[in-house]
């Protein structure tokens, strides 16, 4: 017996697919015999899984387990709940890996599994030798057992250790993502007065879309703390591993500019440490974490990526645009939005108890979103390195860790190709505006040396 996944399904960091479609109870049923046989040959006996709120999520999670037990592995099932709960089971937990079924942030008729294997990242090569496997049917076989485990209240408590945050007026968007659950429990033992927009667990998503990093998804959020004249407001991606975050006034506090909020009670507790941020990231923060003492690092974009250089460097906090933010400071050092919201209370009261003060300090940038495109994937690496060739035979500053990041007078821009779809992703960031037509136009010439062109986009 062997089985094919759809080639769209096994990204860089998850299998992900539109159920029905690329991914379904066959392609799941697979995963657990791949994945179990990888833990039994590893030395391993059980695993952890947890599904969000989707409604194929169940019927996944069935023929996952299915899988998993066929190969001869236990599983301890620790039910509805976001990914990070996910990956608090299998770190605390008598367990050899963890699965995770989630769409994350996609559509609601997408779903995906997300996989940790004896306390590491599972992705990139890994996730290539697990469908390479069920090609083969090369899976062990034998009988696993099923056991449950209520985490919930266990992972709250965690949350909460060594929590010495002030009592602030807090809205809380869960976008009725798996989050919500958790966030009830939470906020229910904070002080404070806390505000909870859509925590119930719903599907459909019929409020709006759950991926905080795009804007339009924030405004329920930024009227509720205009509604009530609340300190700040705190929202969640589908399955609460990503954080969005506005202030008093309603401005978003982005990826980049929570991170060098959180970095600074870590680096004064660990002096001159690494502070890891993506490529996609603000020189601002990279130069805010120098004038702290700390050492930036600048990396690839993608979850996994960042928790492996975090291992290799011992960094104590990394964070990417997206709102993915990892604490290996008295945590585990897996992207956790939950813990960064109960982080971002302790920091906001450490550094004089306003995050609307501590947003309006920042320096004034301005900036493009993220602008994706799309292109053939068998051209969307080779674009990126034509593009590294013509600038740097013209002796232009440029930075290869992830694509091509380009520093001028002005500021910077980027140009970098997914991992996971076939677009290219640009972003440009300078001091003026002027300074940013002129970035923009420079990925505008160098698409078109390549025979491409950008859609219009916006900036913020």
């Amino acid at each position: 017996m062997s089985h094919r996944f759809h080639p769209t399904t096994l990204r860089e960091y998850d299998i992900r697919g539109i159920v029905g479609e690329t991914l379904g109870e066959v392609d799941a049923h697979a995963i657990g015999r791949s994945f179990a046989t990888l833990v039994r040959r590893g030395g391993g006996t059980r695993v952890a899984v947890g599904y969000d709120g989707r409604e194929s999520s169940p019927a996944l999670e069935k023929a996952l387990i299915r899988g998993l037990n066929e190969s001869g592995v236990d599983v301890t099932r620790v039910g509805l709940g976001p990914t990070p709960m996910l990956y608090f089971a299998e770190a605390e937990l008598e367990v050899d890996g963890g699965i995770m079924i989630t769409g994350s942030h996609n559509p609601a008729h997408y779903n995906g599994f997300k996989m940790v294997m004896f306390g590491n990242a599972f992705f990139g090569e890994d996730i290539k030798r697990l469908g390479a496997m069920a090609a083969e049917g090369d899976w062990e076989d034998g009988e696993g057992t099923v056991g449950e485990a209520d985490v919930m209240d266990m992972y709250v408590d965690r949350l909460l250790r060594n929590f010495d945050g002030a009592a602030f007026r807090i809205a809380w968007d869960a976008g009725n993502g798996a989050a919500g659950p958790v966030v009830e429990k939470l906020t229910a033992r904070l002080p404070g007065e806390h505000h909870l927009l859509y925590t119930d667990v719903d599907s459909r998503f019929p409020n709006h879309h759950p991926d905080p990093t795009e804007e339009k998804n924030l405004e329920d959020l930024k009227a509720a703390v205009a509604g009530k004249g609340l300190d700040f407001g705190i929202a969640f991606d589908g399955d609460g591993d990503r954080i969005g975050a506005v202030d008093g006034e309603g401005r978003v506090v982005w990826g980049d500019q929570l991170l060098s909020i959180l970095a600074e009670p870590v680096l004064q507790d660990v002096d001159g440490a690494t502070i890891i941020a993506d490529v996609k990231a603000s020189q601002a923060l990279f130069d805010r974490v120098a004038e702290l003492g700390g050492q930036p690092l600048m990396w690839k974009t993608g979850h996994s990526l960042i928790k492996s250089k975090m291992k290799e460097t011992g960094s104590p906090l990394a964070g990417e645009m997206s709102g993915h933010i990892f604490f290996a400071h008295d945590y585990y050092g897996f992207d956790d939005a939950l813990y960064a919201a109960v982080r971002l209370i302790r920091a906001v009261t450490h550094l004089g108890g306003s995050l609307t003060a501590l947003r309006s300090a920042m320096p004034d940038m301005v900036n493009t979103p993220e602008m994706r495109f799309q292109v053939d994937e068998s051209r969307k690496f080779p674009v990126v390195e034509e593009v590294l060739e013509r600038l740097e035979g013209n002796g232009a500053e440029v930075n290869r860790t992830d694509g091509a990041r380009v520093t001028t007078d002005d500021g910077w821009w980027l140009l970098r190709a997914s991992n996971t779809q076939d677009v290219l992703v640009a972003r440009a960031e300078a001091r003026t505006r002027e300074g940013l037509d002129r970035l923009v136009a420079q990925i505008d010439e160098q698409l078109a040396l390549s025979g491409l062109q950008r859609g219009p986009q916006a900036a913020h």
